[in-house]
């Protein structure tokens, strides 16, 4: 149970390998994915149905508003008609053809804010105001129709009809956000219900009752359809149901505040419901900004006796309370869905594990096989399949390991037979190549020797002619003479005494029993030094960077001469294998091997270093990789000369690391390091 969360994080293609894996997706997908995305679903489309139901509700109560105002229209057509019918209204008639007095009278009990008679001829100050050329209420009241509608009546006519009803309408203009830019600082123009009824007069004439009611400022209007639209408990607590009727985009009369206690009146509606509703002439359903919050919406026009659209009837409630509920359910099922899962999924990994732990035990057992434990076993058995698959695989591993250990036997038998007959055979055939270097450098060996002492005799003679010679013409010149030349034959003396040096090497090589060395000890760091003063001219120095650690006191039974040649020999091989420069570094120091005491010569360079097969034919007897710079004597030489004064010369490189030669003598006296 513990590699659970493990195996889930692995790459998709070992998922696809696994089968614990496969089989934990087969019990965690419906808990883990499907139940989550069924419940999102649900929650999804939940929240878009919450939402149509918000905007079927604020459509239904704009619907019983729209009723409402509707209603008010016909009550102020049927109250007109009404007194036009009564026995009242044709008695004042027959007193005063304008009826004025009688009108005044009744207006208020009717409720309306102006009352007269219209007649085709006008008679009144009225007459001139509203003409049923300019009104179609009034033209169809005088047709015989009565008719009601909602009209916009400009400063002029409301101040002309009362100047009480122009100061009543006259409201200012409050800035409002996301409104439409106006230079405008006040709404003067009043929203009627203008209503008018068919009178018939004593004379057979027809005339027109016309009456309005001013909706600028008119609350209880207002409030009467918030309350029947919104009664108590018809919203979730903390909402609240607002209405408004908007003269354009103003609103007039409204139950919206700003603040506790005063109204939105002057506030403005946003521009984009405006543009919907006041010039496309359709309905708004839908959230909306409304003045300091977000309210769910619906607005519809209100179109006048010609049929224009000249403001807005608004209903509608706080979004808030509903966002809340809707976000609170959504906590409650999501905590409700983290509760399910916390319950269930370790209940599903559980069963899973019962399943997976014999899996998993033979998957071990297996891979223990793998790594060479043949004794790894199951010991696991049960009812059902996997347990018997698990029995079956500890008896197959009984017979593996069984055949295994045959095997194992008859391998070592047949390996032991094989190691003695191999190491015959290496045996035999070192004794072979040993046999076969030791005669080729015999040969090789006693035909340099032959040469060297043929051309050393050879070399010998002119030597000694030009020796004495060299004595005959000095004692033959006049000493003045002698002293001007005294200088070449210096040099030449120099150089008989090289030429008679290197015969007496080559000699000495040839015939190593006649010139053994005297015995003498030197420094090493002497035989350093002089072999990097005679190796100069040869070794470029000019390219070379030469580092020197030598340690005093460090000396070596071996002739100085000898010495020198073999370092010389070594400063020349590294100076050639650096022609483009580098770094020479020579050291000596003392050392202790295998009981004894010896002194270590170090010739180390930086060039290309020299393969393997190179390397293990250096100090064969005319190998060489110089061509036609090189004889492929020098390091046999100089083995030779190492190996006759008891010591070895050692070489180790690597291509591309450089090379390195080391001298290991006997030291002549007791050496201080160790090694």
């Amino acid at each position: 149970m513990r590699r659970l969360g493990a195996v889930t994080l692995r790459p998709f293609g070992l998922f696809a390998r696994s089968v614990r894996a496969r089989l934990l997706a087969i019990a965690l997908l419906p808990v883990l994915v499907l139940l989550p995305l069924f419940i999102g679903v649900i929650v999804l489309r939940w929240s878009d149905r919450l939402d149509e139901l918000l905007i079927v509700k604020v459509n239904s109560d704009l619907t019983i508003a729209d009723q409402y105002l509707g209603r008010l229209l016909e009550n102020a057509a049927e109250r007109l008609d009404a007194l036009g019918a009564s026995t009242e209204f044709a008695a004042a008639i027959a007193r005063d053809p304008s009826a004025q007095g009688f009108l005044a009278g009744r207006r208020d009990a009717l409720g309306f804010d102006f009352l007269f008679l219209a007649r085709p001829g006008g008679i009144s100050r009225f007459d001139a105001i509203l003409s049923a050329e300019d009104w179609p209420v009034i033209a169809s009241a005088l047709e015989g129709r009565a008719m009601s509608a909602v009209d916009l009546f400009a400063p002029a006519t409301l101040a002309a009809l009362s100047p009480d009803l122009a100061a009543r309408a006259a409201i200012p203009l409050v800035p409002t956000a996301a409104a439409r830019p106006t230079e405008r600082d006040r709404e003067d123009r009043g929203m009627m219900i203008h209503a008018a009824a068919p009178v018939t007069l004593a004379g057979g004439g027809r005339a027109a009752l016309v009456g309005g009611v001013l909706l600028n400022r008119n609350l209880g209007f207002i409030d009467t359809i918030n309350d029947l639209v919104y009664r108590d408990r018809s919203l979730p607590e903390g909402s609240r149901g607002t209405a408004t009727l908007f003269l354009g985009d103003v609103r007039v009369s409204t139950n919206v505040r700003l603040f506790e206690n005063v109204r939105a009146l002057g506030t403005r509606v946003s521009e984009a419901v405006s543009e919907r509703v006041l010039e496309r002439g359709e309905t708004w359903l839908d959230r909306a900004f409304v003045v300091n919050d977000w309210y769910v919406s619906a607005y519809e026009p209100i179109r006048d006796s010609h049929g224009d659209a000249v403001g807005m009837l608004y209903v509608g409630f706080l979004e808030a309370p509903f966002s809340a509920a809707r976000a609170n359910s959504l906590l409650w099922v999501a905590l409700s869905l983290l509760a399910v899962l916390a319950i269930t999924v370790p209940l599903f990994l559980r069963w899973a594990g019962r399943i997976f732990l014999p899996l998993e035990r033979m998957t071990q057992t297996m891979a223990r096989v793998e790594a060479g434990d043949l004794r790894a076993r199951i010991h696991l058995q049960g009812p059902d399949e996997i347990g018997q698959v698990a029995g079956h695989l500890d008896t197959l591993l009984d017979q593996v390991q069984e055949r295994d250990a045959r095997l194992r036997d008859w391998a070592a038998e047949l390996e032991r037979e094989v190691e003695a007959r191999t190491r015959d055979l290496r045996e035999a055939k070192d004794r072979l190549e040993q046999a076969t270097r030791q005669l080729v450098l015999s040969e090789k060996l006693a035909a340099v020797g032959e040469i060297t002492a043929s051309v050393a005799h050879e070399i010998n003679n002119p030597v000694a002619v030009i020796q004495g010679n060299l004595d005959v013409a000095r004692e033959t010149l006049p000493p003045e003479v002698a002293r001007d030349v005294k200088t070449e034959f210096d040099l030449i003396d120099a150089q008989v005494h090289r030429i008679s040096a290197m015969v007496s090497k080559l000699l000495q090589f040839a015939r190593p029993g006649d010139y053994a060395p005297s015995g003498e000890t030197l420094e090493a760091g002497e035989a350093v030094r002089d072999a990097l003063a005679l190796a100069r001219h040869q070794s470029g120095e000019g390219n070379l960077k030469i580092e020197t650690d030598l340690s005093p006191g460090a000396r070596v039974a071996m002739d100085r001469g000898e010495l020198t040649q073999v370092l010389i020999n070594l400063v020349v091989n590294a100076a050639h294998a650096m022609p483009d420069g580098g770094t020479l570094r020579i050291a000596s120091r003392e050392a202790r091997h295998e009981g004894r005491d010896w002194v270590e010569i170090e010739v180390a360079d930086t060039g290309p270093g020299i393969a393997p097969e190179v390397l293990a034919r250096i100090f064969d007897p005319f190998f060489t990789t110089k061509r036609s710079r090189g004889t492929g004597l020098g390091l046999s030489i100089s083995q030779t000369l190492v190996t006759q004064a008891g010591g070895t010369i050692l070489a180790a490189s690597e291509p591309g690391q450089g090379s390195r030669f080391t001298i290991r003598l006997p030291a002549a006296g007791p050496a201080t390091g160790t090694g």
